[in-house]
C-alpha cells in the first residue's frame, strides 16, 4: 500500500484513540470530539488519495449527498432527539458494512477468496445486517412509529438464540466453503431477521442501552471489513468502536440499576430492576456531587 496512505491512516488511528481518551472527562470531552473529527478527516483523505481509485465521480456525488444530509440532520434535529438520530446513524453504518461485504463477495468471486477473507466477509455481513434492522427497530420505538412496549411470545429467547446459532453455523460453513453463495445470501437474510427479533421484546425505556450495544456490533462489523479489505484504519477504528460501545452498554445498564442481560432479553413485562439500597444511593449522590464540582 502507498506509504502516504499508511501514514494518513496511522495519524487517523492515533487521533481516534486520543479522541476516545478525551471523552473520559467532562473538561476534555470537547477536545476529544474535535480530535476524533480530525481523525476522520485524515481517514477520508487517506482513502481518497489511494492509488487504486480510478475515478472520483461517484465519490464526489456521494460526498455531496452525504454532507448535505449530515448538515441537515445536525441543524434540524434537537438535542432531545439524539437517541433517535444515533440509532438511525448506526442503521446506515451497519447497512454500509453489510453492502461492502456483499459487493466484495460478488466482485471478487468465491473462487478467489481465501478462508480468512471469507470468514471476515461473513462476519461483517452478519453483524452489519443485524445492526441495520435492529437500529431501525430502536429508532421506530423511540420515535413512536411502532409500539414501544416489549412484545413477547413463548420461547422467545430460546428461538432467538437458536436463530443466532443457525447464523453462526452458516458463517462457519461458508468460511470453509466460500463457493456456497446461496448460504452467504441466506445468512444475510437471517441477520436482517435477527435484528428485528432481538429488539422486538425490549421496551422503549431500555432502548439507549440497546443502541450502544448495536453501536458495538457496528464497530465489530467495521473491523471485520478492515480485515477483508486489508484496511488498517478500519480495523483499529472498528475495534475501538466495538469495545467502547460494549463498555458503555454495561455502564449505562448499571446506572439504570439493571444488568445488561436483563435489559436485552425478553422478560414478559416483569420488573427486572434490582433492589435499591441506601449504600448504593449514597455512592450515586457522592459521584453526582463530584461530577458537578468538576463541571463547574
Amino acid at each position: 500500500m502507498n506509504v502516504t496512505v499508511e501514514i494518513l491512516y496511522l495519524v487517523s488511528s492515533l487521533l481516534f484513540v486520543l479522541g476516545i481518551r478525551g471523552l473520559t472527562h467532562p473538561e476534555s470531552a470537547r477536545r476529544g470530539v474535535f480530535l476524533a473529527e480530525l481523525g476522520m478527516i485524515f481517514a477520508v483523505v487517506g482513502t481518497v488519495v489511494h492509488p487504486d481509485i480510478k475515478s472520483y465521480v461517484w465519490i464526489i456525488i456521494a460526498g455531496v449527498i452525504g454532507s448535505a444530509i449530515g448538515v441537515a440532520m445536525a441543524a434540524l434535529i434537537p438535542m432531545t432527539k439524539m437517541p433517535e438520530r444515533i440509532a438511525l446513524s448506526h442503521a446506515f453504518g451497519g447497512l454500509a458494512a453489510a453492502l461492502v461485504g456483499v459487493c466484495h463477495y460478488y466482485l471478487h468471486g468465491a473462487e478467489h477468496l481465501s478462508h480468512f477473507t471469507m470468514g471476515a466477509l461473513g462476519f461483517e455481513v452478519l453483524f452489519g445486517g443485524l445492526t441495520f434492522t435492529g437500529s431501525l427497530m430502536a429508532f421506530g420505538k423511540l420515535q413512536g412509529l411502532i409500539s414501544s412496549r416489549n412484545i413477547t411470545y413463548p420461547m422467545q429467547n430460546a428461538s432467538n438464540i437458536a436463530l443466532f446459532a443457525a447464523a453462526v453455523v452458516i458463517l462457519v460453513y461458508i468460511t470453509v466453503n466460500p463457493a456456497a453463495s446461496l448460504f452467504f445470501y441466506l445468512m444475510l437474510l437471517v441477520a436482517f431477521g435477527l435484528g428485528v427479533l432481538i429488539v422486538l421484546p425490549i421496551g422503549g425505556a431500555d432502548m439507549p442501552v440497546v443502541i450502544t450495544l448495536l453501536n458495538s456490533y457496528a464497530g465489530l462489523a467495521a473491523s471485520a471489513t478492515g480485515f477483508a479489505l486489508e484496511n488498517n484504519v478500519l480495523i483499529i477504528a472498528g475495534a475501538l468502536d466495538g469495545a467502547s460501545g460494549f463498555i458503555l452498554s454495561i455502564v449505562m445498564s448499571k446506572a439504570m440499576n439493571r444488568s445488561l442481560r436483563t435489559c436485552c432479553s425478553a422478560r414478559s413485562g416483569k420488573s427486572t430492576s434490582r433492589p435499591f439500597r441506601r449504600k448504593s444511593a449514597a455512592r450515586l449522590c457522592a459521584r453526582r456531587r463530584s461530577a458537578t464540582r468538576r463541571c463547574c
